[in-house]
């Protein structure tokens, strides 16, 4: 039986309390120390979903409390978990470091992760798109829209249900939020298969949606959009924002544009056409679904646009031919396809990595990736200079190698760096000479001191001079009685023993201090050089996703090449 909350708290549990109240559909993971931990139901509920030890807090006590928890560095492993279960998961992190706090340790709730509004590698598919939908049922129309925060892919429709239904079948959202006093009439025409979370109402208006659109894009309309005339599909966007601040989610620099899904652009399945021709499923285990036999894309954007092409045929005939002129070139020109494949091996998540900048989440081996995938990039735009296609001349001036940024990873970065960032070591040498300095002072300490002892040996004439540590005095200077007559007089003697007496020196004090405080110094300046690099890649948001765009088009294009190849398939006459 869960315990109630009473009156008899200790400061912690009153505060643990106090968030709670301001996330109550969330399950709220509060960090103490070196572990997260949940209370209450919460408790009973994390137990069973990770299959972890459930105890209790202040055992016998008036205020016992079930308690379940697991260590901070864990949090990658269980978070996905308790996700995939269905859970909102509020994070609540330590502000300030407890060594320096005066009472209890200030907390605040930094990330509130549900299923469609995620950027963990672990909890999101990387070759799936995770589109967070929003529906808001207007007077006429029903407004709709798809926002995917580890891409920024933002995107709106407007119409009738069975359309809004066709959408939802297609793009599959993890997470839809509709307005509280509407979600009865959600369910009774969209089904109850989506996971879906009830807004208030208050959120849902005009002018409110539209002012939260016009702040972020910092425009004066959304004409240039092509949505402003959409004003059920302009609530749900604005709503999408709104949610998203909601839940701590503000660095959103990377959502740089919202675009219009034209319906008449494309043909639209509906779920029974979908699930019986299995495009993205098959209905047999063990079954291939159709996506599975034609995605030969290199990288998972590329993956993710596959599916989108295959979901939302193509309408008009111009762009039809110019797909299929395009494919019909990478299937003559073997060679350049071959060597464009090669690089694009090398790229990676490209605009997922870039999302993580604006996001503040993107770790070192990422902005590593990210060096590598620029590199590529300024590969791929040589290769396809050599072609005379006017399809692929028309991508290749869309790309942009960012070359100065490329550089600046290349020669500020350590040729290997380690995941997390407190592990130290990302930046090279020459970056900054303080960092080099501290670096040389704590790696090769060691020379240093035996450099010292060498010389003070020499100058002394004192042959069994050694220097060696201890926690009382630091670093010091012994030397035997035999030869105590040799000291110089500025040593300052600390310790006498049976047969030695140890000195320490101004030089010693000196290096000792550096060194005590090198490592954390070190620390310090790798951290304040990393938010730098981050503030500085954060002006190439806008081209690199960009590129992001281009290589995934380029990809789809080159594995239709590689299927019709290996399928012998034949371009088909389009009238």
């Amino acid at each position: 039986m869960t315990a109630k909350i009473t009156d008899i708290q200790t400061p912690l549990m009153k505060q643990y309390h106090g968030f709670k109240q301001k996330h109550p559909g969330a399950l709220l993971l509060f960090r103490v120390g070196d572990f997260y931990e949940t209370f209450g139901e919460d408790a009973i509920t994390t137990s069973k979903i990770l299959g972890i030890v459930l105890t209790k807090r202040g055992a016998g006590s008036p205020s016992e409390i079930e308690l379940a928890g697991f260590p901070y560095h864990s949090l990658d492993s269980y978070l996905p978990k308790l996700v995939r279960a269905g859970q909102r998961v509020a994070i609540c992190e330590q502000l300030e470091d407890p060594k320096q706090a005066k009472g209890i340790v200030k907390r605040g709730v930094t990330e509130l992760v549900t299923p469609g509004v995620t950027y963990n590698d672990k909890v999101i598919e990387t070759r799936h798109s995770n589109y967070l939908a929003a529906v808001y049922l207007g007077n006429e129309n029903i407004g709709c829209s798809f926002l995917d925060i580890s891409t920024g892919e933002f995107m709106v429709a407007q119409g009738n249900s069975g359309y809004i239904d066709k959408l939802l079948n297609g793009f599959k959202p993890s997470e839809i939020i509709v307005s509280k006093p509407q979600v009865k009439e959600f369910i009774r025409q969209f089904g109850d298969k989506y996971y879906h979370f009830a807004v208030d109402d208050w959120v849902f208006q005009h002018d409110y949606c539209q002012e939260k659109l016009l702040k972020h894009f910092g425009t004066v309309t959304l004409k240039g959009f092509g949505i402003h005339e959409l004003s059920d599909a302009i609530v749900s966007a604005g709503s999408s924002l709104h949610y998203l601040e909601q839940n701590h989610h503000t660095n959103l620099q990377h959502i740089t544009a919202i675009s219009r899904i034209d319906e008449d652009k494309y043909v639209w399945f509906d779920a029974f056409t979908i699930r019986n021709l299995e495009v993205l499923k098959p209905s047999q285990p063990g079954g291939s679904a159709l996506v599975d036999i034609l995605d030969k894309t290199k990288t998972p954007m590329g993956s993710r646009l596959f599916k989108k092409w295959l979901v939302l045929p193509l309408k008009e005939l111009a762009l039809i031919k110019e797909r299929l002129d395009t494919v019909e070139y990478f299937v003559k020109n073997r060679d350049l396809s071959n060597k464009l494949n090669d690089q694009l091996k090398l790229i990676g998540d490209l605009e997922r990595i870039i999302s993580k900048v604006s996001l503040q989440r993107a770790n070192p081996r990422e902005i590593m990736q990210l060096g590598r995938a620029l590199e590529a990039v300024k590969v791929i735009s040589a290769l396809m200079e050599s072609s005379n296609n006017p399809h692929i001349l028309k991508l290749l001036d869309l790309l942009n190698p960012c070359h100065v940024l490329s550089e600046k990873l290349r020669k500020e970065m350590q040729s290997e760096v380690p995941l997390l960032i407190h592990k130290g070591g990302i930046f090279a040498e020459g970056v900054d000479t303080e960092l080099d300095d501290l670096r040389h002072l704590a790696f090769k300490g060691k020379d240093y001191l035996v450099d010292i002892q060498i010389r003070e040996q020499e100058r002394t004439s004192i042959p069994s001079l050694k220097i060696a540590f201890n926690s009382v005095f630091g670093y010091y200077l012994e030397v035997t009685n035999t030869h105590k007559d040799k000291v110089p007089p500025e040593w300052i003697r600390k310790q006498t023993l049976t047969n030695a007496e140890r000195y320490i020196t101004e030089e010693l004090k000196h290096y000792e201090e550096k060194i005590l405080t090198a490592e954390s110094r070190i620390h310090e300046i790798e951290l304040r050089l990393y938010a730098e690099l981050m503030a500085y890649l954060s002006d190439f948001i806008a081209p690199v996703q960009q590129n992001s765009h281009v290589i995934a088009r380029l990809d789809c294009l080159l594995s239709f090449a590689g299927l019709a190849i290996e399928n012998k398939y034949v371009k088909p006459e389009i009238n």
